[in-house]
């Protein structure tokens, strides 16, 4: 069993955890999650009451095709949301999603508990030092590319193995730094053709090797889009479908947009193995 700590706080990974996302993006690639600051507070509340155990808030989108954005205009975005939230919803767990440094840090400083980097820290070199000094939970994602390019042409040995190296060598440097509370995601869509992510997921079991919980995003993404002939607005069942493989191959945290569908697939499982 596992547990992660962040500002005194414990939170105990003794079974599966839902994490909602919550963008103040104007263009993520699910129009639904699409939050205005308005809306923000309500959805929030949607979530925590439909299971959520993390909100994670990003101020930028990262889907395939998309050009980033500087840190201050992200810093608008996310910062302003963060305060709102955690001044509704004080008890709740809050994941900052950036790759940023000085987003994350200004993110912490206004109420979020985690960071959620999709880079893993390879594209911002103050990332990992601000994490270590500041002694929060992160989240560390693989991906090959960056997002404007990275499903041009993903090439792999092989996937799995590839993703499995990549985290050894990120366990020791985290060690080395003294991040002990980190979680892996293995990213998927990110970088990566269709038949990598299904490898992928098929042999998630895998990355048990390296001992740490296993945050899987899969949430409507194209490689259930593309098998079912659907878009983002009709993946929501092939979500919950990769959602359960994924908690059988022991998946810790699944970072989705439907909470209430999400934390329905999490019960049905647990009371399968009870």
């Amino acid at each position: 069993m596992h547990s992660i700590t962040s500002k005194g706080r414990l939170f105990t990974l003794d079974s599966p955890k839902v994490m909602g996302i919550l963008n103040t993006t104007p263009d993520s690639f699910y129009a639904e999650s699409r939050t205005s600051p308005q809306a923000l507070l309500d959805r929030a509340g949607q979530m925590i009451a439909e299971g959520a155990d993390i909100l994670d808030m990003g101020g930028q989108s990262t889907r395939p095709g998309s050009v980033q954005i500087p840190a201050e205009e992200e810093l608008e975005r996310v910062v302003p949301a963060i305060e709102a939230v955690r001044k509704v919803f004080p008890d709740c767990w809050i994941s900052i999603d950036t790759y940023y440094h000085k987003v994350a840090k200004a993110a912490v400083a206004s109420g979020a508990d985690m960071v959620n980097d999709i880079s893993a820290g390879d594209d911002d070199e103050d990332m990992l030092p601000l994490v270590a000094s500041l002694g929060i939970p992160y989240i560390a994602m693989h991906k090959q590319g960056r997002p404007e390019t990275m499903q041009l042409q993903p090439t792999y040995t092989q996937v799995t193995q590839d993703v499995t190296d990549y985290f050894t060598k990120k366990s020791a440097l985290f060690q080395s730094l003294g991040i002990q509370d980190w979680i892996l995601d293995p990213g998927f869509g990110f970088g990566k053709t269709l038949e990598h992510n299904y490898t992928l997921l098929r042999e998630l079991e895998t990355l048990q090797l390296l001992d740490r919980p296993v945050l899987v995003g899969l949430s409507r993404k194209g490689m259930i889009q593309k098998v079912l002939g659907t878009d983002a607005e009709g993946a929501l069942q092939g979500t919950m479908i990769l959602n359960t493989l994924a908690l059988e191959r022991k998946a810790m945290i699944l970072r989705v947009h439907d909470v209430r569908e999400a934390h329905d697939c999490i019960k049905l499982y647990k009371a399968l193995h009870s």
